[in-house]
């Protein structure tokens, strides 16, 4: 079906989010699956709004995901590619122009000049007698003399369009099955073009589909009241109408709709945690469709080969950032050591920027620390909290922390202070896991201890958290001298704190 064009449309007038990013996804697998086009198109009309900031960030959020388009508008210096251009609405207001002018002529659509003033008073006039909210007609079959009256009052209309009384609008939709409308619902003769000439989105998506020979129109569900007001538009052009999949709304995990204002949206936020593109785009697909099998780690590659837009679920996908995580490891287990070395080197960055680590590690130093990092990072930010405290001359650990549940105060001291003479004994030279483990765990059998509350004591200790990487590893990675001056310091520290209690 090398016929099949989609296309995404998003307006910059915010950063890229979730919704229109998995819309993006679905519209790219089923082009690519199907071997058709692939179109991004930014509906900038809103000129209020829009901004050449949002506009990067959605260029560039899709380019990070990996979701080339082949037309389109280029990325920074980068023409625009297509032969059905231009890619911005706003380049292109004469072809509207051009098409409201042939509805007008047609008498599918006419000039409307009620006030606001007047359609606010119509509009409570319905609320009160709870009446559906519909444009009267009052304006839809003027003579010449009632439009000669309102101009002389230098009143400036709107252009509406025609919707037809009394008719079904039917369609079958490929995510949700046969859909029919009455057209006696729509609220009336739409408003295609505002006052001042700026054309309106119901208008523009239909210009635009119709000129770009879009041959499917995927979208979100919350689109779908709109597809019969498109579909008259269509037919009212003499375009071809597309065939359209409504796909499921994303959820919050209490199943609410996922808001902008109230839910984390914005994909460049999740970049910025350290979520990498082959596991977002992963999670993504996901979210209202699968293979129908128990695979779930898949390459944009694999997810393009599997990938039938008839598959996708009708009910709503909810978004579980634990799922995501979750699968963001997985995805950097996959990494080479070079790849992941470089990805990581940013947020160590960051780490030193925001004071919480000393020093950037080299990358023999990450290199070296990868074997016990790289199976327990979630996200790439998280590098700092995993191996940070290497990073950092001195750490202070919480006296609190540092007493396990069953001891108190003094009986950590002890332990400490043993443990630290058992180090001590291994030597500088001999300084490998292996050796360190068997004399701690001897010192805790003789003592009576449980072993848990002995290596959290020491733990906490020359790490100054409760969770990091094997103990022993991470205390051959700190060095000899080093482990031993940590422990110095807290059992010091926590020796104060008991002699003052």
């Amino acid at each position: 079906m090398t016929d099949v064009r989609v296309r995404i449309a998003p307006s910059p007038t915010g950063p890229l989010h979730l919704g229109t990013t998995r819309t993006a996804l679905f519209n790219y697998l089923f082009a690519r699956h199907l071997g058709g086009t692939f179109i991004l198109r930014l509906e900038d009309t809103d000129q209020a709004r829009s901004t050449i900031e949002y506009e990067n960030d959605i260029l560039t959020g899709l380019h990070w995901l990996g979701m080339e388009w082949d037309e389109g508008p280029g990325i920074g210096d980068e023409p625009e590619r297509g032969s059905y251009g231009p890619y911005r609405q706003m380049q292109r207001l004469a072809r509207y122009t051009e098409a409201a002018d042939r509805l007008l002529a047609e008498d599918k659509a006419y000039h409307c000049y009620c006030s606001p003033a007047e359609l606010d008073t119509e509009r409570k006039r319905q609320d009160a007698g709870h009446e559906p909210a519909r444009y009267s007609g009052r304006c839809a079959h003027l003579t010449a003399a009632q439009t000669a009256s309102f101009e002389a009052e230098d009143r400036r209309p709107v252009l509406r369009f025609r919707i037809p009384p009394d008719r079904t609008i039917a369609f079958d939709d490929i995510v949700r099955g046969h859909v029919e409308f009455d057209t006696n619902a729509l609220g009336g003769d739409l408003v295609i073009v505002r006052s001042d000439l700026t054309p309106l989105y119901h208008f523009t998506v239909a210009v635009d589909d119709a000129a770009m020979a879009i041959s499917h129109v995927i979208r979100g569900e919350d689109h779908l009241s709109n597809t019969p007001k498109h579909i008259l538009l269509f037919e009212a052009l003499g375009a071809a109408v597309p065939q359209f999949a409504h796909l499921p709304l994303i959820l919050n995990p209490d199943r609410t709709k996922m808001s902008k204002r109230k839910s984390q949206t914005a994909v460049a936020d999740y970049r910025a945690q350290g979520f990498i593109p082959e596991a977002f785009v992963n999670y993504l697909a996901f979210l209202g469709w699968s293979t129908g099998t128990e695979e779930e780690v898949l390459s944009l590659a694999e997810l393009v080969e599997r990938f039938e837009l008839s598959a996708v679920n009708s009910s709503g996908a909810v978004f579980d950032r634990d799922r995501l995580e979750w699968l963001n490891g997985q995805w950097i287990r996959r990494l080479s050591p070079e790849d992941l070395i470089d990805r990581l080197r940013p947020f160590l960055e960051n780490e030193v920027a925001a004071g919480r680590i000393e020093w950037m590690p080299s990358d023999e130093e990450i290199s070296a620390l990868l074997p016990v990092v790289q199976e327990r990072l979630p996200t790439l930010a998280a590098v700092g909290e995993v191996i940070g405290f290497l990073f950092v001359k001195d750490v202070e650990p919480d006296a609190a922390l540092l007493v396990p549940k069953r001891w108190d105060a003094a009986t950590t001291v002890a332990a400490l202070d043993a443990a630290r003479r058992r180090i001590a004994d291994v030597g500088e030279v001999s300084w490998e896991a292996d050796e360190i483990e068997p004399p701690l765990r001897a010192l805790a059998e003789e003592r009576g201890w449980k072993v848990g509350d002995l290596f959290m004591a020491i733990r906490v200790a020359i790490t100054g958290r409760t969770a990091t990487p094997p103990l022993f590893d991470t205390m051959v990675a700190l060095g000899y001298e080093r482990s031993l001056a940590r422990l110095d310091r807290a059992i010091e520290r926590l020796a104060a704190r008991a002699e003052a209690s």
